[in-house]
């Protein structure tokens, strides 16, 4: 019988299961002594940024310990997420290898990273994706694509032009 339930409780456990938040995310935050206020709605749907990823692991499958992220969601290694600073939570974003032009869409569900100057921790497997899982850190350009959640959600509109935002 359990064998049989398997496959069901596997798919459940693949959503983004929501947390204790409506909408999406905006109030300011402590941090080691330091204060982060992230940015609106507004001005997150037009934020482009480059810098330095590294990738982070809150999850293991086998032992059946899962993290959890600031907005209260479980995280499983095939999780496509990721951890910023200030952009509102949660926000899809693509992040773009500099070095080899591979590209990832992660769900920005999670605070972070507090290490130095870098500017989007990823998960596991963003990271493989991308091609920088075995190198630990990465220069990539973070975009973001949409903020909120359901009827909260919001998509960035950008203009194109022959092709090219």
């Amino acid at each position: 019988m359990l064998l049989r339930l398997f496959p069901f409780l596997l798919l459940a456990s693949c959503a983004y299961p929501s947390g204790n938040y409506k909408g999406y995310q905006t109030k300011s935050y402590h941090v080691r002594g330091q204060t982060y206020q992230p940015m609106g709605v507004d001005e997150a749907l037009h934020h482009t940024e480059t810098g330095t990823a590294s990738w982070y692991n809150e999850s293991s499958f086998f032992g059946l310990k899962r993290g959890q992220t600031s907005l209260g969601e479980k995280v499983m290694p095939w999780h496509l997420i990721a951890a910023h600073k200030t952009l509102p939570l949660p926000c899809m974003v693509q992040v773009t290898n500099l070095q080899n032009g591979k590209s990832v869409k992660c769900r920005v569900n999670d605070r972070g990273p507090f290490i130095g100057d870098r500017i989007i921790d990823l998960s596991p497997r963003a990271a493989k994706k991308i091609g920088f899982r075995d190198q630990g850190l990465a220069e990539v350009e973070v975009k973001v694509l949409s903020v909120g959640d359901g009827s909260y959600k919001r998509t960035a509109k950008r203009k194109w032009f022959f092709g090219l935002f």
